[in-house]
């Protein structure tokens, strides 16, 4: 594919996806928080997209490293109110277009721990903050963040779940032993990583975990 055309598609996706978080905050109600996870998912599996429709990684680092600008204009002025968040001084949503551009450039000639080094934070980390939001009893703090044993829990579960089909698909040898091995740390990773920091933690924990197992 043409790398123009599929930097159209990239951002064409993505600013689709802000329009529908966006949409849902004003027409449904949605909570900004609900809309940022959303946000946060959608733009994550834009891993999927990242591989099949770029040739090189460095067209391919275009998309994520223009939202490290435009999301930090959005911290700063709050332009999109589906991606705000209520503690200013979390910079997590600047803080995952850099992780992503970090594991393109490493791993672009591996996408299978590409797309797999980044499941734990797209939907693990996304889903373990609404699962504490809402059900979280178990509470514990690290560094003035508050967590909840049930967010963890739903942390590791869908961190091995999402890790481990994106292995089979891509037809990796022990996906099990591997994904529950890697959803364990992005776990621990993510518990105690205050500020929004758990967007630069998450993926690099569980990618230096995978270039390790699959050396």
């Amino acid at each position: 594919m043409s790398p123009w055309l599929a930097l159209l598609l990239s951002f064409g996706y993505v600013f689709l996806m802000l329009g529908l978080g966006e949409g849902m905050r004003r027409w449904r109600d949605f909570s900004p928080d609900f809309t940022r996870k959303f946000i946060h998912i959608s733009v994550g599996m834009y891993s999927i997209l990242a591989v099949l429709v770029f040739d090189r990684w460095e067209w391919a680092i275009i998309p994520p490293a223009a939202f490290v600008i435009i999301n930090f204009l959005d911290w700063k002025y709050g332009l999109v109110q589906a991606m705000t968040s209520s503690d200013r001084s979390n910079l997590g949503t600047i803080y995952f277009p850099l992780s992503f551009i970090a594991v393109i450039w490493v791993f672009w000639d591996r996408p299978e721990l590409l797309v797999a080094s980044l499941m734990p934070l797209t939907w693990g980390d996304s889903l373990a903050s609404v699962v504490g939001r809402r059900i979280g009893r178990r509470l514990y703090t690290v560094a003035g963040s508050i967590r909840s044993l049930e967010g963890s829990l739903t942390m590791f579960v869908l961190s091995a779940l999402t890790t481990w089909a994106v292995l089979v698909v891509f037809g990796a040898d022990n996906p099990i032993g591997v994904a529950l091995l890697t959803a364990a740390v992005a776990t621990l990773a993510e518990a105690i990583s205050p500020w929004g920091l758990d967007n630069l933690a998450v993926p690099a924990v569980s990618a230096l975990l995978l270039a390790w197992l699959y050396a």
